[in-house]
């Protein structure tokens, strides 16, 4: 048993690891090749992220999907390489909305050479992303294509708000079906569909990893609030202190409106008033960590984690199978 990827994924099947280990040692390749600039100061830039490190989530996805089809076809690698891109470009422009300062353990792009050159530099990414995909043929790009409509329009839809009389957790999943589980998705469709897997094969995987994305997503918000920045590699409470409201807000709120207890009304006050102050935001920050809601989101990441597992039913018991199941359980260990 080897542990490869993210979470610490074990797989059991020596030939399933060792195409695994070798299709990740290339597009780490693929990624550092795909952000040099003839500027220096660009490639610095574009590589900062890259050269930080991370989980490669999307990139593991691809080569697990590809295990349904032909593992070794040539669009594998380089459309693991797309989205991962397109996922590190968004992190750069989130940086910059959010006004982070740390992203994976290091200064955000935006504290080191500010909004301007962090917003273009995840442009170039784009834009690298894009020269790729024009060799995968046009099926790929249409994917992308979609995918990427469909993350900007969770993003504005973020920003925009729940319209009235819209449930504001159906909103939210909404919105995190959009800004996360469209690419998350996509790089398990782009695994299947590079490897020349049947369609039906190509559906089922989309639609696990639609629902894996969401629960993936509801597991950072909970470490968001549960984690210290060792453990998640970026500041605890940046949702909180920007006034964006992920689940366990959100369920605090909820319970607020069903139950009007003194002591959740009195929290979501303190939620509401200006947490850049530091005192504030950590008595909120203490406040939502003993606090029902956190489990409540917790239970919400399971739900999505189970959705996702049984949508690989259909599939053939194999170790690839096996593998995607496993993430299942590693994205719920993830929220605690």
């Amino acid at each position: 048993m080897t542990v490869v990827g993210p979470f610490g994924l074990s797989v059991r099947d020596q030939a399933l690891e060792a195409d695994v280990q070798a299709g990740m040692a290339a597009v780490e390749e693929g990624l550092l090749e795909a952000t040099k600039s003839e500027v220096p100061f660009i490639t610095e830039a574009a590589q900062h992220l890259v050269r930080a490190g991370g989980k490669r989530f999307r990139p593991l996805l691809v080569m697990l999907a590809a295990q349904f089809g032909d593992r070794y076809a040539p669009g594998i690698v380089p459309s693991a390489v797309v989205v991962e891109l397109t996922h590190l470009a968004t992190l750069y422009h989130d940086d910059v909305m959010d006004e982070a300062t740390v992203r994976r353990g290091v200064d955000s792009a935006n504290t080191r050479w500010g909004n301007s050159v962090a917003v273009l530099t995840g442009d170039f990414l784009f834009a690298r992303a894009s020269h790729i995909l024009a060799d995968l043929g046009p099926e790929a790009v249409r994917v992308q294509a979609e995918a990427f409509e469909r993350l900007v329009t969770g993003q504005i839809l973020e920003t925009a708000g729940p319209q009235d009389g819209r449930d504001p957790i159906d909103h939210y999943l909404d919105v995190l079906a959009g800004k996360t589980g469209s690419l998350v998705a996509v790089s398990c469709r782009f695994g299947a569909l590079m490897s020349g897997a049947e369609e039906t094969v190509v559906d089922v995987l989309t639609q696990y990893g639609e629902r894996l994305g969401v629960a993936f997503q509801l597991a950072d918000d909970v470490l968001d609030i549960a984690s210290d920045t060792r453990e998640s590699g970026k500041t605890p409470g940046t949702d909180l202190r920007e006034g964006i409201p992920t689940m366990p807000v959100l369920r605090l709120r909820e319970r607020v409106a069903r139950l009007g207890l003194a002591e959740d009304i009195a929290l979501c006050e303190l939620l509401d008033s200006d947490l850049t102050d530091d005192a504030r935001h950590a008595e909120a920050l203490a406040g939502l960590r003993e606090h029902p809601a956190l489990e409540q989101a917790r239970r919400d990441t399971v739900r999505y984690a189970e959705d996702a597992r049984a949508a690989l039913a259909p599939l053939r018991e194999c170790d690839a199978k096996s593998a995607l199941v496993e993430l299942c359980d590693a994205v719920v260990h993830r929220a605690g």
